[in-house]
């Protein structure tokens, strides 16, 4: 079974119609859990939220009593998830649901042979302005280059992995970024597929560009310092237990 994980701050224009949609998903996906994560919203999405549960059973709501950010929203939820299989997705509605039966049918082809494997969604044609395009694309190159992460989009939030995959991260804030080095480190096989991406209908983004570049830099030193220390698995040949 899939449990999907939205984190969401101030997107109450936005809760409505991706609820539907996600459940709408679910009529041809094994989900059973939809949990939101609300990052101390202040426009009233929480209680819109309260309100559209008795319509989604699946549905389960989580808030954080203070404000943390989209990496502590994506631990909080797959933390709490109840199925081993999770999907996070952006709570603006730029992500579209119905691109989840598409990482999951790639995730049954490849689970078989490798059961550690994280499907990542790649935006094909990204719905933002100029500057979030070209701020992206710089970003992305950079951190592909030093991490080697194989990953050209990384900030597409789409992804399905196995929670427990996830659980065995080191947390940081802004640890989402690093998702695709962060899993390699653990061993997770990483596949891409194309998804399509939504222009924002309502709400505001919630980041910037100058400062994701100046958190980004220390970041990737870090992430970088934590590839240099991941932990290598022992062969067998060189120990032995005493009976």
């Amino acid at each position: 079974m899939i449990t999907v994980v939205v984190p969401v701050y101030n997107e109450k224009d936005n809760v409505t119609s991706l609820l539907h949609e996600i459940s709408e998903a679910a009529t041809e996906l094994p989900i059973s859990e939809i949990i939101y994560v609300d990052d101390c919203s202040g426009d009233g999405t929480f209680d819109l939220l309260k309100r559209l549960r008795p319509d989604y059973p699946a549905l389960r709501i989580i808030r954080h009593k203070h404000q943390s950010g989209q990496s502590a929203g994506l631990w909080t939820g797959v933390k709490a998830a109840g199925n081993d299989l999770i999907v996070t997705m952006d709570g603006d509605g730029q992500n579209n649901p119905a691109d989840m039966k598409i990482l999951f049918e790639v995730f049954e082809g490849h689970e078989k042979s490798n059961p550690k494997v994280m499907i990542l969604g790649e935006r094909k044609k990204r719905n933002d302005n100029w500057i979030r395009r070209l701020s992206s694309r710089f970003a992305n190159g950079l951190r592909a280059s030093l991490l080697k992460d194989q990953t050209r989009d990384t900030g597409c939030s789409l992804k399905m992995f196995r929670r427990r995959d996830y659980l065995n991260l080191p947390y940081f804030d802004h640890m989402h970024r690093f998702l695709p080095a962060l899993m390699i480190r653990e061993g997770v096989e990483l596949v891409h597929v194309p998804v399509s991406h939504r222009p924002r209908l309502h709400g505001q983004s919630k980041y910037g560009t100058l400062d994701r570049a100046l958190v980004g830099i220390a970041d990737l030193a870090g992430v970088l310092w934590l590839q240099m220390r991941a932990r290598r698995a022992i062969p067998d040949e060189t120990y032995e237990e005493l009976d």
